[in-house]
């Protein structure tokens, strides 16, 4: 067996990455090697590679936390013990102090399949069961969960796995220097960015992480602040929440800060089962320890698993949140919330606005159609309570194409708002001139005049302000008049009912009158649905959201059409010439020599 120099911890990295080149070949290598075992997309690869991965960072850190309580002398309950850590079936025999052996030998000297068969029927078995013991820590409780959804080994043959479980374990946070390099927390989000590439139906699970960013510094959440997403997909929010909060502490947090950023801020919902283990993984490589997330439908309430979700408050301080785009809900999911309706973020809206406190800040994403679709009244409802209750203080309407490489072309925006007080005046700011394309995505520096107009909200170019108790008035002085009109056609509607009664009785009846007053009273009382309606449409209108921003001019074309015909009877002339020169060109003049030829030859094989 190869030997290696000994390692301090007994947990040997065989090389050290210094660039960000090698770590991203490293990660490409690894993804390779899954693509030819049975992997094939991204969809498939980055959940196998996640419980993988996870073990490995998994082992790293608790090997260095019982280091460190034997030089405290403090106890140390391990999470996981032999055989099941990554030590003794994962690390590679080469890296093994010398004298030293592991399980993963006694496998790879056993009969074929002797390893398939140890991780498959003993180790994800026991993983799995963990959370399910009396005395089951929070780790153990995270740790099965994100074994939740492996079923077994994906990866077609134990070669190629070996193979993995080799390189995976150089991907150790000693072996990346993050001084040059990225942290392994952000090599994952580019694996799970893969996930979100057009194409790998991963998309619905992913915000792009620069509109993540953005929005965490908008909302700015502080370490003494819950946070929250009903929708985490795959952890971005409360993952970027808790990069800004302990930047924001830098060096001089507290240990008690510290233990709250690791076990207490961030809480989440998720329903996919593929999704909701790979979000706890991403959680935990950021360094989040507990990761308070529930598994199940956040709008019917039913529940999966929800032992990290105990003892999780009301209301929470802040909500960071992406809600699916244009999904339908059954009926069940209606039942729970006050307007009924189908769609998906309307609902998920009402879900906000109720687990937000008082005084909490939200940012959210919404697609265009929720802004301005007022034809529908859980949408209108929706956003009256929202505008009620909430101070929507600013809306950014972000180009097309923002979400394209996630797999939705749908058109968005970002909504900002602090529950408690109602909304006065709505500040707008307009993005949708960046032209996103793949290879020019949005980024921060998009954002960067927006951070500046921010703190006051100045009117620019591309921002403007809205006054709704204004737009409210001028709704309510439009429509008054109709509602008085409507009101005095039902009453004359009422008058001509109380007269048809009358009719009917007297004897002997007037079958021309009876006609007559049923006609007026139907008339009358169809002319006042009409000016009611007009009226609601009116009050109805005032929650068009809709970003439309007063100062862009239109572009207008002011050439007569005489000057256009000019300008095609000259484009028709420089045609005309340019087929002149072609057709007089030796090239074309040979071609048609070679043509007459070739029909020649032609007609003569046919005569013979």
């Amino acid at each position: 067996m190869a030997r290696m120099r000994k390692n301090g911890n007994g947990n040997g990295n065989g090389r050290r990455h210094a660039t960000q080149q090698s770590v991203d070949q490293a990660i490409k290598s690894i993804c390779d090697i899954m693509r030819r075992g049975n992997c094939a997309g991204a969809m498939q690869y980055v959940p196998e590679l996640t419980w993988i991965l996870f073990l490995r960072i998994l082992d790293e850190k608790e090997h260095r936390e019982e280091q460190e309580a034997e030089a405290l002398g403090v106890p140390f309950r391990a999470s996981l013990e032999s055989p099941y850590r990554w030590r003794d079936w994962g690390s590679p025999p080469e890296t093994l102090p010398e004298g030293h052996t592991n399980k993963r030998v006694e496998l790879q000297n056993a009969p074929q399949n002797a390893l398939f068969n140890f991780i498959n029927m003993e180790l994800l078995p026991h993983l799995k069961g963990l959370k399910n013991r009396p005395d089951a820590t929070p780790r153990q409780k995270v740790i099965s969960e994100i074994m939740s959804g492996v079923e077994r080994v994906r990866i077609d043959t134990e070669r190629n796995f070996l193979d993995v479980l080799d390189k995976v374990h150089q991907l150790s946070t000693e072996a990346i220097d993050p001084t040059h390099v990225f942290t392994l927390s952000q090599v994952y989000e580019g694996l799970l960015l893969k996930m979100g590439e057009k194409g790998n139906d991963g998309g619905q699970f992913f915000t792009p992480r620069q509109v993540i960013k953005a929005m965490v510094q908008v909302i700015d959440p502080t370490v003494d602040e819950t946070v929250y997403d009903p929708s985490c997909g795959t952890g971005g929010f409360l993952a970027q929440s808790f990069e800004h909060i302990k930047a924001k502490l830098g060096n001089d947090a507290t240990a008690e800060q510290i233990e709250t950023l690791k076990q207490r801020n961030f809480w989440g919902r998720e329903k996919e089962n593929l999704i909701y283990p790979i979000a706890l993984a991403n959680l935990v490589l950021h360094g989040i320890d507990k990761p308070n997330l529930w598994h199940g439908n956040t709008l019917t309430g039913m529940e999966i698993y929800g032992g990290l979700f105990e003892g999780s408050p009301q209301t929470f301080d802040v909500i960071l949140t992406n809600p699916p785009f244009g999904g339908k809900e059954s009926k069940e999911a209606q039942t729970n919330f006050d307007y009924k309706t189908s769609s998906t973020q309307v609902l998920f809206l009402q879900h906000v606005i109720r687990s937000l406190r008082d005084g909490g800040r939200c940012g959210i994403v919404l697609d265009e159609g929720l802004l301005f679709r007022t034809n529908e009244d859980a949408f209108v409802k929706t956003k009256r309570k929202l505008l009620d209750e909430c101070d929507l203080w600013c809306v950014v309407s972000l180009p097309a194409g923002v979400f394209t490489a996630a797999g939705a072309g749908v058109k968005t925006n970002l909504l900002f708002f602090t529950k408690g007080r109602p909304t006065r005046k709505i500040w707008y700011y307009d993005l949708t001139d960046v032209k996103v394309r793949k290879k020019t995505p949005l980024t921060l520096k998009h954002f960067e005049d927006f951070f500046r107009l921010l703190p006051t909200r100045a009117d620019s170019d591309l921002s403007w302000t809205v006054d709704m108790d204004e737009r409210k008035r001028i709704a309510a002085d439009e429509a008054r008049p109709l509602k008085e009109q409507s009101t005095a056609k039902s009453q004359q509607a009422a008058q001509w009912s109380e007269r048809l009664k009358d009719l009917k009785k007297t004897k002997p009846r007037d079958e021309a009158a009876i006609e007559e007053a049923e006609a007026k009273a139907k008339e009358l009382a169809r002319e006042a649905r009409d000016l009611a309606a007009k009226a609601k449409e009116i009050e109805d209108a005032v929650y068009d959201l809709k970003a439309v921003n007063p100062h862009k001019r239109p572009v207008v074309d002011t050439r007569t059409p005489e000057e256009l015909m000019d300008i095609i009877e000259a484009k028709g002339q420089e045609i005309a010439e340019a087929l002149a020169v072609l057709r007089t060109s030796p090239l074309v003049v040979t071609s048609k020599v070679d043509s007459q030829s070739t029909q020649r030859c032609m007609i003569t094989n046919r005569v013979r």
